[in-house]
This record gives structure tokens, C-alpha cells and sequence, in this order.
């Protein structure tokens, strides 16, 4: 009988990521171009002019002030349940699970981990430069707002650049940097851009952000996804050390399993020192002949005690004499 070693579920998910060795032709990898450049530089000008616009309070504040006082909110009630719930298009958390989701089938199709391990690094990059962004600058929300007029920077606040609209850009402007084919990368890109443009408005409808905030975080999320292209290298290491690493897990798992029954063990001759070293048994002794009869002189049949079995019915007769012995002598009565 032959015993094999069980297959687990993470055996399993890369044996079927193991049927390509190679990615499918189809996926194109966006390269660092000219073009992408321009823009990248571009993007980065804008998100430096609002910077600049909100610390000197220049027209960009007041044009913050005016759209807070107007309070959409108020003026249009009746589509207040719906921004409520389309705005949780731009929540990290659950955005997050839901790319992941459609990516990780992806990877499952194409046979490649890039997809994840892409949405990995463009999240990272927007938590921290994001992140940095809100501490560093640290202005106060409509909500919280201290002085009219004033652009509430370096208060402790945490909402400039707002992080709703450039989760928005960099969770599904993936999905169009991911993309296998032009046509399919234009279309996702127009989604994504209504998308993530709908929950800026959604935050300032709702006046939890200023209009500033919203246009920051646009340009945030737009240098995330146009600086992806630089992370390709470290990326398609990440990916190969992984496979590393699952292939020499897989070999000491090998490694420690038990020999399947049946398999021959080659033994080798022992050298002169070790037969000296190794402990000598003693010699097995011959086996002794069964013994029928009890210890102690041999009686003749008639001088045995009479012994009544155990479990025996019978009571023991005490006046019974042994063999070749002289009956007593009856005493006469008379008759």
C-alpha cells in the first residue's frame, strides 16, 4: 500500500497558478512613457497650486466658505438617502475587499499574483503619502470650522486632502490600470473617474469636506495610479520570492514526510569501531523443557492427601481412608 501526502487548499491554489508559467500575452504591463510623465508632472503642479491656494487663503477659501454656507444638504433633502450610500463607494474598507475580490480571481485566471499584489502597492503608497498629507497640514473640516473666512490649516484636523476621493481614484482607477486591452483600460477609466468624481461631490454635498479638500484628493489619488509604473520592477520581484518561498516550503514539507510503505531502505555495512562500540546482547538462552510434575518427592497414588477440586459439588468425606489401609474394626451390638 502506497501512502501519499495530502494536499492542502493553499497546495491546491498554487498548483492550479502552476498550469501557466508564463502570462497570458494579453496582459500589457503600463510602462513609464512620455506621455504618463507629462501627466504625472502636470497632476503634481495642480496638487502644489491647491496646496498653495489653501495656505495663502486666497479665492479657493472663500469659494470653500460660500459653498458651506449654501448647505446642499439642506437644499436638496430628497437625495440625501442616496448619497449616503454611494458615498461608501469612496470608504477604504469596504472598496477595499471588493477590488480585492474581482483581482483575486483575476490572479486565479491569469495565473499570476500581479494583480493583488498591484492593488497592495498602490494602497500602501495612497496610505502613506495621503496620510502624511493630513497630518502635516492639519486642517479642520466645515463641521469643525473655528473662524469664517480662515483656511483652518495646522489646527489638528485631518481632512485635507480628502481621503474618500482619493480612495475612490486609486480603488477603481485599478481596475483600469489593471486592464487586459485598450478598449477595456478607456472604458474603466471613464467609470472610474465618474465614480470617484460622484463621492467628492457626495462629501461635499454633505459637508463633511471643503471643495478644496475634494480637489487635493483627486490630484492624490491621480499621482498614485500614475506613479504605479515605477513599482512594476519591485512588484514582479515580490512576485517571483513568493513562488520561492512557496516552492522551498514545499520541499521541506517533502522532506519531512514519511517514506511511502514499500519503499526500499539501503542499508549500509557497519565499519570495525562501530561494531566494537555497539553493545553486545547476551547470548538467548535455549528453552526449558515443560515441567509435568510438582516439586518434591514422588508419592505413591495411595499416600496423596485426596484434594477436592475447586468448584467441586461434592463435600469432602472425612471418613473416607486411603487405599491398603486397614478398616477400623465395628463395634457389636447385639441383635
Amino acid at each position: 500500500m502506497r501512502t501519499e501526502r495530502r494536499l492542502t487548499r493553499l497546495d491546491r491554489v498554487f498548483a492550479r497558478l502552476d498550469r501557466e508559467p508564463e502570462r497570458p500575452a494579453l496582459i500589457d504591463v503600463p510602462k513609464m512613457s512620455r506621455h504618463r510623465v507629462a501627466l504625472l508632472t502636470g497632476t503634481l503642479a495642480f496638487y502644489l497650486a491647491i496646496v498653495w491656494a489653501v495656505v495663502t487663503t486666497s479665492w479657493l477659501v472663500r469659494l470653500d466658505w460660500q459653498v458651506m454656507f449654501f448647505r446642499p444638504y439642506q437644499q436638496w433633502q430628497g437625495i440625501h438617502w442616496f448619497v449616503d450610500y454611494y458615498v461608501v463607494l469612496g470608504q477604504r474598507g469596504p472598496t477595499a475587499v471588493m477590488v480585492a475580490a474581482w483581482l483575486g480571481w483575476r490572479s486565479w485566471r491569469q495565473h499570476t499574483l500581479r494583480p493583488l499584489l498591484t492593488l497592495g502597492a498602490s494602497l500602501l503608497l495612497l496610505n502613506i503619502t495621503v496620510g502624511a498629507a493630513k497630518l502635516g497640514m492639519g486642517r479642520l473640516g466645515p463641521h469643525y470650522a473655528t473662524t469664517i473666512g480662515s483656511n483652518e490649516m495646522g489646527l489638528g484636523g485631518d481632512i485635507f486632502p480628502s481621503g474618500h476621493t482619493a480612495n475612490a481614484v486609486v480603488t477603481w482607477g485599478i481596475l483600469a490600470y489593471l486592464a487586459s486591452t485598450p478598449r477595456a483600460r478607456r472604458w474603466l477609466s471613464a467609470i472610474s473617474a465618474l465614480t470617484s468624481l460622484g463621492v467628492g461631490m457626495a462629501t461635499v454635498y454633505l459637508g463633511t469636506h471643503w471643495l478644496s479638500d475634494v480637489l487635493l484628493g483627486w490630484a492624490a489619488g491621480l499621482l498614485v495610479l500614475l506613479a504605479l509604473p515605477w513599482c512594476e520592477p519591485l512588484i514582479a520581484r515580490a512576485e517571483v520570492g513568493l513562488f520561492d518561498l512557496r516552492d522551498r516550503w514545499r520541499a521541506r514539507g517533502d522532506a519531512t514526510a514519511p517514506a511511502p510503505v514499500g519503499t526500499p531502505v539501503l542499508l549500509k555495512p557497519r565499519t570495525p569501531a562501530q561494531e566494537e562500540s555497539a553493545p553486545r546482547e547476551p547470548a538467548a538462552r535455549s528453552p526449558r523443557a515443560p515441567v509435568h510434575l510438582a516439586p518434591g518427592p514422588h508419592l505413591a497414588r495411595s499416600e496423596r492427601t485426596p484434594v477436592t477440586p475447586v468448584g467441586s459439588r461434592r463435600p469432602p468425606h472425612s471418613d473416607r481412608v486411603p487405599r491398603g489401609t486397614p478398616a477400623p474394626a465395628r463395634p457389636l451390638t447385639g441383635g
